[in-house]
């Protein structure tokens, strides 16, 4: 009797964007991912950029204090050059990071690898931050998280910055920016 060798399935990649306002969980469930493609005793990488320090200089950190080990890098190049043969790539905060950042994740997909970034689409000014626009058009999956309004209780899907500074790239919590909905959202910008 012929048994046959068993068949070699090629790894199949892919890139996994989740996005929303601040304080929408988008952290959380990048962490609840990664830890679920542990559990499956996948090689996981987690990466973050060296610049976010708000609450630990190498772990990634959701607001509700759940974790996950990380690494820290200036540049989305320095993702590709550590990633190895991971299983599966984590990039979180993937707004503050550059241009090269969608390429790279076309690459490790391209390579076999389940790539899975997180980010804020828009900024504090109600724009598309940046490379997330270039993430959501080329993301094989899209998960939109959405906050609580802090002014009425609705959905939130935006950023609203409190102290009314104009500087794009400030790093805060609940003192600096609350999630809104659309209607107070508004209302707040147009008192400024």
């Amino acid at each position: 009797m012929f048994i046959e060798p068993a068949m070699q399935f090629e790894r199949r990649g892919w890139v996994e964007v989740i996005c929303g306002s601040m304080f929408s969980g988008k952290t959380e469930e990048l962490i609840r991912r990664l830890r679920r493609a542990k559990i499956a005793k996948l090689r996981v990488l987690v990466f973050k950029p060296a610049s976010e320090k708000r609450f630990h200089d190498e772990n990634i950190v959701s607001h509700d204090e759940s974790n996950s080990r990380s690494v820290p890098v200036s540049g989305a190049g320095s993702i590709l050059e550590q990633a190895g043969n991971a299983d599966v790539v984590g990039i979180d905060e993937a707004q503050f990071f550059d241009e090269q950042l969608p390429a790279v994740c076309d690459i490790l997909a391209l390579h076999g690898t389940r790539v899975i970034v997180a980010g804020l689409d828009m900024d504090f000014m109600g724009r598309p931050f940046g490379q997330m626009p270039v993430l959501l058009a080329k993301a094989d999956y899209i998960t939109k998280l959405h906050a609580i309004c802090m002014q009425c209780g609705n959905m939130a899907h935006y950023t609203y910055k409190k102290n009314g500074s104009p500087e794009l790239v400030e790093l805060g919590k609940g003192d600096l920016y609350e999630p809104r909905c659309r209607s107070c959202y508004e209302k707040g910008e147009l008192l400024k």
